[in-house]
């Protein structure tokens, strides 16, 4: 079984300006902006034949049981993604080592994958 969990990068500082600058219309259109991404993001991943696990905010969670080529994957979802907002992704044989390769990812330059799988 592989995992796949990927989060937006800088989502926090991104609404916390928004609160600073008063910005209700940038809130609204970031929070727009995460659930169509997320959207997205779910449905290229089930069609690439995952189970999600969690879809929120600016997260999703899935796993699968068959070999795929995260590279390409990771790349699919840049090109999904709004202009305004990165993702960073970590995979892994378990739901630990995907969430440890993710912050090894965000810990690394964001907006790119970790692969920490045993195979």
């Amino acid at each position: 079984m592989k995992y796949i969990t990927i989060d937006g990068d800088d989502v926090g500082r991104k609404i916390t300006a928004s609160y600073l600058r008063n910005d209700v219309a940038g809130l609204k259109q970031l929070s727009f902006e995460l659930e169509a991404a997320t959207k997205k993001i779910a449905n290229l991943l089930t069609r690439h034949g995952f189970s999600l696990i969690f879809c929120a905010a600016d997260g999703v969670v899935a796993s699968s049981e068959h070999e795929h080529d995260f590279l390409e994957i990771f790349s699919q979802i840049q090109e999904i993604s709004p202009n305004t907002i990165s993702f960073s992704a970590g995979v892994g044989s378990s739901l630990k080592d995907a969430y440890i390769a993710l912050l090894d990812a965000k810990s690394n330059g964001k907006n790119r994958l970790c692969n920490y799988s045993n195979s």
